[in-house]
């Protein structure tokens, strides 16, 4: 190795170091709102019901109704999931007659403009296939995708769903926003691209929550009036949305109901 390279992987190594200590900063910043509204540590402890999950699905048994109105649906997953966390759901959904599609980007590793430049492009590409529009039910931050996607393609959504989705006031209401910002590498504060996130969609908006989520703050969730058309309370955990029975049904009897107006 001569010197030119010496100097390259030198170089190299100390990017990534500040870059590394750069994320532990903003893992490890301390905010005046960061404990307003977020659960409490015996609620994120009740997400590791999680894990007994696959025993209840080997005796659970949920009654699907037929769909009155099937229809097409992309599933957006939550941070650090990608489609298989949502295949259960998808499954229930088509066992009533709608047809589920991925959101094709993999695992959901935050947001960045590409990723949404790439989802706006599936949606068109879901929409003129299907030649109708899709709703979207996006569980967590696939919630916050949604809704922007249905801001800037309101022809192409029919719908928008979320399941304990922060879109309402702080975005430190939460357990999770150290991680996040650590992973991706920018704040909460200010996400790389342009989004209004309380700004409800110019399409029917529904907001499922839970006062048992362990991740998200129920009010975060639930939103205020006019950041939404109807807010669902349920009784399940984050990780449940995509997989509680309540969860499921809410989601075929609100994919069911009229349109307003």
């Amino acid at each position: 190795m001569d010197l030119r390279d010496t100097i390259r992987e030198k170089s190299k190594a100390a990017l990534a170091e500040s870059e590394i200590a750069r994320r532990i900063a903003l893992a490890s910043e301390a905010h005046p709102d960061e404990e307003q509204g977020k659960p409490t540590l015996l609620r994120l402890a009740g997400e590791l019901e999680l894990l007994i999950e696959p025993a209840r699905r080997l005796v659970r048994r949920i009654d699907i109704p037929q769909a009155q109105n099937p229809q097409t649906i992309i599933l957006l997953p939550g941070f650090g999931h990608g489609p298989n966390r949502m295949r259960y759901m998808a499954q229930q959904l088509e066992a009533a007659g709608h047809r589920c599609k991925r959101w094709g980007l993999g695992r959901n590793w935050g947001v960045a403009a590409e990723a949404m430049e790439r989802l706006e492009a599936r949606l068109v590409d879901v929409v003129e296939r299907y030649e109708e529009p899709v709703a979207l039910v996006g569980w967590s931050l696939g919630g916050l995708y949604a809704r922007e996607l249905a801001k800037r393609h309101p022809l192409c959504v029919s719908k928008v769903i979320t399941m304990g989705s922060p879109f309402s006031g702080s975005p430190r209401a939460n357990n999770v926003w150290r991680v996040y910002q650590a992973i991706t590498g920018h704040s909460v504060d200010a996400p790389p691209i342009e989004a209004d996130l309380a700004a409800k969609p110019p399409v029917e908006t529904i907001a499922l929550w839970s006062a048992n989520d362990g991740a998200i703050g129920p009010r975060s969730a639930a939103g205020k009036p006019g950041e939404r058309d109807r807010a669902i309370a349920l009784r399940c955990t984050h990780s449940g949305f995509t997989y509680a029975p309540q969860s499921i049904l809410t989601v075929l009897n609100e994919l069911d109901r009229p349109k307003l107006g």
